[in-house]
């Protein structure tokens, strides 16, 4: 339900990076904690899902489609991820205006739509702004699977060599583990991305 071109609101937030900001938002989407928090990502000493590519991702487009319904307009929408809903709505209030374009913004806010859509413009023909992706994607995708856990794993480091891989690349592919633990209660499951299944891998039952 969220238009496809908000991909490119990532790409301006952390171009595609576990960024963390100097106000402590992390992540792709970069989530403050109290709204990851509201938006069902988990954050303790062993985990932070604002680091986990696909919830956050989920959480971030449940977010946008609440902004949405509030303001009734793609491009507010935009804006409200950078100045939060309240902000829109009260700049506009003291302004008596009713479109992000007629509005006068932060710096930030202000030019916060325009480097979306020329994040776009980049992306969309690369060749037109001097980049040739053929020539600098040079690395293959990394091919994975994922594992629904559902015990406690009270040591990660050695239940990746028993595996058959290590956790170097388990972190790598799992950036929101914290620690060396990963603690399941409560009848939680957590799904781990893994390298894609081979000789050397358990089968998928062996992780429950």
């Amino acid at each position: 339900g969220v238009p496809d071109d908000f991909k490119y609101l990532a790409i301006i937030e952390s171009n595609l990076q576990q960024a963390v900001s100097p106000v402590g938002a992390q992540g792709f989407w970069q989530f403050m904690p109290a709204t990851a928090k509201l938006y069902g990502l988990q954050m303790n000493e062993e985990i932070d899902e604002r680091l986990n590519i696909e919830k956050s991702t989920r959480a971030a487009c449940q977010y946008l489609k609440d902004a949405h319904n509030t303001l009734h307009d793609w491009v507010m929408t935009t804006a409200s991820y950078n100045r939060g809903v309240g902000g829109v709505i009260d700049d506009m209030e003291w302004q008596k205006t009713d479109h992000y374009f007629d509005t006068y913004q932060n710096s930030e806010t202000g030019r916060y739509v325009f480097r979306i859509l020329a994040t776009k413009l980049i992306y969309e023909n690369p060749e037109a702004y001097g980049f040739y992706p053929d020539k600098m994607e040079l690395y293959e995708p990394f091919h994975i699977q994922k594992v629904i856990v559902e015990e406690t794993i009270p040591n990660l480091a050695i239940w990746a060599n028993d595996q058959g891989f290590n956790i170097k690349i388990l972190r790598k592919l799992n950036p929101w583990l914290k620690t060396t633990r990963l603690t399941v209660k409560g009848g939680k499951k957590f799904t781990l991305l893994l390298p894609a299944a081979s000789e050397n891998l358990k089968p998928y039952n062996a992780y429950r």
